[in-house]
Order: C-alpha cells, then structure tokens, then sequence
C-alpha cells in the first residue's frame, strides 16, 4: 500500500509492466535477446475519441510489442502521436517504467479511488474493442503511471495469446506481427 496525501491507495496485481521506445521491434529483438522475454507480438493500436484529465480531447496513436518475461506481460510502447499534452509529455521519458497495468473489477469505481487519492486520469479511453482504459498519474509516489482495465474477454485472449506463446519456446522468430 501506498501512503498518499488523501489516504492509503492499494494498487492491485501487476499483470504488465511498459517501457516507452523509440522503435518497437528493435527494442523487442533486444529484450528477447538479452533478457529472454518473448516472443514478442506487434500491432498498431489508435485510439481516438480518448479525454485527458480536464475532459480536453485526446488520442494515442501509438505501435505496441507485447511479450512474457516470466509471469509478468512486458509491454513496449512506441509513440507515433499522443494528446493531451499532460499525456504526451509522459511519452517522451525513456528512462525506466512508463507505466504497470492491473485489472480491476470496476473501471468507474477505480477512477474514482484513484482520482480522489491525488492520481488524475492523463489519458482515458475506450478501444475499439470496447474496453476501456486509462492512465493515472502516481509518479509524485511511484515514478511512473498506473494503467487500469477490466478483465474483459479481448483483454484475457490477448494475455493469453502471448503467454502460451512463451512456453517452452527457445527463442527464435522474437518478433512478430499481431
């Protein structure tokens, strides 16, 4: 638990931890070789539609790798345009943690625990599969930002997906398209 300025915040299970990159598949061919992770699967994601944390609109175009290093999903992000400017700035930091993913039983419920303990929502969204996200601010506690989503059936093929891909391979073809 976190000791916040409103309260004690609890975060949940991290199912996935993101690194922003410059260049998804470069930065996947090298996770999977140097740390073993993957293999790693690539798509474009564009979410439009999206609201920032003074309800402005937003987007976030961006390229996702997504691969199993151990039980945890690693997520690499690639930029190709993201709005609000709160949000964006966030997108340009390659140092580190961008962000963890938990699942949480209600999304509304965990927007508001989050924003009434001094975590606004930067980004939130739905994506066209009808699953909604959002990315709350915890740096000032955590140095990096916590995305929330229901464990809805997309989202658990997709873990899935890249977790059965993980077992016993012996890592070759780390890269490959969504």
């Amino acid at each position: 638990m976190i000791d916040v300025e409103l309260g004690t915040v609890e975060l949940g299970t991290v199912v996935q931890i993101a690194y922003m990159v410059d260049d998804v598949a470069g930065a996947a061919e090298e996770f999977a070789s140097r740390l073993g992770a993957g293999p790693f699967f690539v798509r474009r994601n564009r979410i439009t539609g999206a609201l920032g944390p003074d309800g402005e609109p937003g987007a976030f175009d961006h390229s996702s790798a997504y691969g199993q290093w151990g039980r945890l999903q690693i997520e690499l992000v690639q930029t190709h345009t993201a709005e609000p400017a709160a949000f964006a700035a966030t997108t340009a930091i390659r140092d580190g943690v961008h962000h963890v993913a938990i699942m949480v039983e209600s999304f509304a419920e965990q927007q508001r625990v989050y924003a009434e303990s001094g975590w606004p929502a930067l980004l939130s969204a739905t994506t066209p599969n009808g699953n909604d996200f959002a990315f709350h601010d915890a740096r000032p506690q955590l140095g990096h930002l916590v995305e929330i989503y229901e464990p809805r059936p997309s989202i658990l093929r997709l873990y899935r997906t890249v977790a059965d891909a993980a077992v016993n391979w012996d890592g070759t073809d780390p890269v490959r398209q969504m």
